[in-house]
């Protein structure tokens, strides 16, 4: 790819009809932070800004039949996944990447609803630990989903959020970028990009606003595009949590639905 040309960055993830988080979401972040999206569909959510009312799955040969149709004719620099609701589906994606090796891989393992509740059976968790995550440059999971991943409790301070540190080492994907931001009584928000040697820590003011729908989306889409750019891991991840922060801070510009609104993937524009 020369210097002048645009990557092309795949999300493969759920749909959200109400456009805040899910695909949406990524095909929104890529664009913005100077990428083209493509897209794979791995379910339908009847959804909105107060929850979701309804969800149809893809099914894995179809995912497939997606994925051949975008690596067999378009040149992807780096793939972002969402959530994969079932083992099934979790095995054929990483058949197809295991095929197609794109150069970067960037992983959000969405598993824990807002609501606390579980989006994975437990099988479905397993394989995701051993068949995906291995596979990852980084993964990005929230403190309940990092809970999850290691069997441990959820983390209500910042101590016991880097007492996660080794066991999320454990893991074996390359990097894990912890995010803090479930820890609301913190002035900061802060997340830990954990390596095999180093830890990184990135903090930000935390934003008063209760329109936060679609952060773990947007962020980890961002660093999968600013990856194909040329960056380091490192500085991916600070322009994408730089580009994070001022969508969130931006995000009462919107008038977005009567519940939890999206951030303002395109505050640059209202500039």
């Amino acid at each position: 790819m020369s210097q002048n040309q645009i990557a092309n960055v795949l999300t493969i993830a759920g749909s959200d009809s109400g456009g805040g988080a899910g695909i949406q979401a990524d095909i929104k972040a890529i664009s913005a932070t100077g990428s083209f999206a493509c897209s794979v569909l791995t379910a339908l959510t009847a959804q909105n800004t107060q929850g979701v009312t309804g969800i149809y799955p893809v099914s894995p040969e179809f995912i497939e039949q997606q994925l051949d149709a975008v690596f067999s004719d378009i040149d992807i620099s780096a793939v972002k996944i969402g959530m994969l609701a079932e083992t099934s589906v979790i095995e054929s994606v990483v058949k197809k990447l295991k095929q197609y090796q794109p150069k970067f891989l960037v992983v959000d393992p969405v598993m824990v609803a807002t609501s606390g509740d579980l989006l994975l059976q437990s099988s479905a968790i397993q394989t995701l630990k051993t068949e995906l995550l291995p596979l990852a440059d980084v993964i990005t999971p929230n403190l309940p989903e990092a809970a999850t991943l290691l069997g441990t409790q959820v983390p209500t301070t910042e101590a016991e959020m880097n007492a996660m540190i080794d066991g999320l080492r454990e893991l074996g994907c390359k990097a894990v970028l912890l995010k803090g931001g479930h820890l609301e009584s913190e002035a900061d928000s802060t997340d830990l990009l954990i390596t095999k040697d180093a830890v990184e820590r990135f903090t930000v003011k935390r934003v008063d606003t209760q329109n936060t729908h679609g952060t773990g989306c947007t962020l980890s889409s961002a660093i999968a595009s600013y990856l194909t750019q040329s960056e380091s891991l490192t500085e991916a991840v600070a322009k994408g949590k730089d580009y994070i922060s001022q969508a969130i801070a931006h995000a009462d510009e919107l008038n977005v639905g009567k519940g939890h609104g999206p951030v303002h993937h395109f505050y640059k524009l209202n500039k």
